[in-house]
């Protein structure tokens, strides 16, 4: 279980989370949506250790990460896929692949799994991934994140720019990761893209806590949504 506990952060002096608390359970799948700065973004930064606290803590399955830097968070288990993908693209996708491999202490089988998943990737094993298309340049990321073996994934924007085709193969991989017990936190601004695969949908708005609520709810009255995102 993924927990965020009156959580203070933000660039500076500049205070963007104030107060922010989310759990996100295991094989559970958890939306956070808000308007253009609201704190989304921000809200998985202060997750991975990339932003310092003001106060507050994050815990994985009781384990205060953020209590760490940064650059042990993800061996603690939390998988990160960040809007704009930020991958190494001057390397093939085998080694932004191995990358994650050594981040998470794992192995050719775990490298063998996250390729059935996507198998769009084996076929461009050896190719640079500036290379790839930009749903080749999600699914790489996405897949990256995968071999940590995560608890936890997060997904900022994973469907930005992406044909129909690919955002229905993410969604898919997000679904099987629910499956296998991983929790995940999906922010996105095209609700529609993934409000049929969340469990819950969180609501932020300038920092702080709105309402959470079942995904049926909103898929039974769309109106919730609009009066959030304004969309």
């Amino acid at each position: 279980m993924l927990t965020l506990d009156r959580v203070n952060a933000g660039y500076g002096k500049a205070q963007v989370l104030r107060d922010l608390s989310l759990t996100v359970g295991s094989g559970e799948i958890l939306c956070l949506f808000g308007r253009n700065g609201a704190g989304k973004t921000t809200t998985m930064k202060a997750i991975m250790g990339l932003l310092p606290l003001m106060g507050g803590t994050v815990t994985l399955d009781g384990v205060a990460v953020s209590a760490l830097p940064a650059h042990q968070v993800a061996g603690q288990g939390i998988g990160y896929v960040p809007q704009g993908r930020r991958l190494f693209t001057e390397l093939t996708v085998a080694q932004n692949l191995e990358i994650g491999l050594r981040a998470g202490g794992s192995g050719a089988d775990t490298l063998e799994e996250v390729l059935a998943l996507f198998p769009r990737l084996r076929e461009r094993y050896r190719q640079r991934a500036q290379t790839l298309s930009g749903g080749e340049q999600q699914m790489l990321a996405t897949a990256r994140a995968l071999c940590l073996r995560p608890k936890a994934l997060l997904l900022d924007e994973p469907t930005e720019g992406l044909q129909p085709s690919m955002i229905e193969a993410i969604r898919q991989v997000i679904v099987q990761m629910r499956a296998q017990g991983v929790a995940v936190l999906l922010v996105e601004q095209r609700v529609d893209a993934v409000l049929s695969v969340a469990d819950r949908v969180a609501f932020i708005e300038n920092g702080r806590n709105g309402e959470t609520l079942d995904a049926e709810v909103l898929r039974a009255d769309h109106r919730l949504v609009e009066k959030y995102v304004g969309v």
